[in-house]
């Protein structure tokens, strides 16, 4: 697990095509109290790589024992052509929790989705006032837009339910790719109220 905790992205490099690779800057280590933090959002992020069924009833093992008073508001994917995504409310954090599941190396989709890596824009209808200069890698913009109403939905209906004004975003690998996406994509749906927050492990450019 700390592995994973460790790989959080802390910050990126900038590549120009008109200069050379800038050199990373230097790296400071998390305290303990920051990865204790980070810990149930691990195991969000670990849950959804999880089976639809599970997550929704909250039975996946290690990664829902972690958070045993987690209430599942709904779930989805199949694991290959769409990645599982659940969605659900955490009383002790008191946010609602989107997580979405990172690249299944054992099935084929998932690969395509990540090495379809062109530049595309982002869909209007989905990202209203969004710029047209804004280019995405367009595998990820198809696995985000796959569940993109139904996580807005479900997203509603926690925070409906629960009386919270809290989303929190969490993802590994592919996952994380489109929980970026999301962090751009909910707060253009969401009533203004509402305050975000966004964890991704493993990232990749988007």
């Amino acid at each position: 697990m700390s592995s994973i905790i460790l790989a959080v992205l802390l910050g990126a490099a900038i590549v120009n095509a008109s200069s050379s690779l800038n050199a990373r800057r230097s790296i400071t280590a998390l305290t303990t109290s920051q990865i204790d933090a980070l810990t149930p959002y691990t195991y969000y992020a670990s849950a959804g790589y999880c089976t639809n069924t599970q997550t929704l009833a909250w039975d996946c093992g290690t990664n829902c024992d972690a958070n045993p008073n987690f209430k599942p508001v709904a779930s989805g994917g199949n694991g290959d052509s769409v990645q599982y995504w659940f969605v659900g409310y955490d009383p002790n954090l008191q946010t609602v929790i989107v997580s979405h599941q990172g690249t299944n190396p054992s099935k084929i989709l998932p690969l395509v989705t990540d090495g379809n890596f062109f530049l595309t824009n982002l869909d209007s209808t989905l990202f209203p006032g969004i710029s047209s200069n804004i280019k995405v890698h367009n595998g990820f913009r198809n696995a985000q837009a796959s569940t993109a109403t139904d996580v807005l939905a479900a997203v509603e209906s926690a925070m409906s339910t629960y009386r919270v004004t809290s989303v929190t975003m969490v993802g590994h690998s592919l996952g994380a790719a489109i929980t970026v996406l999301d962090s751009v994509y909910l707060p253009l749906w969401l009533s203004k109220g509402t305050t975000f927050q966004t964890i991704g492990y493993g990232l990749p450019r988007v």
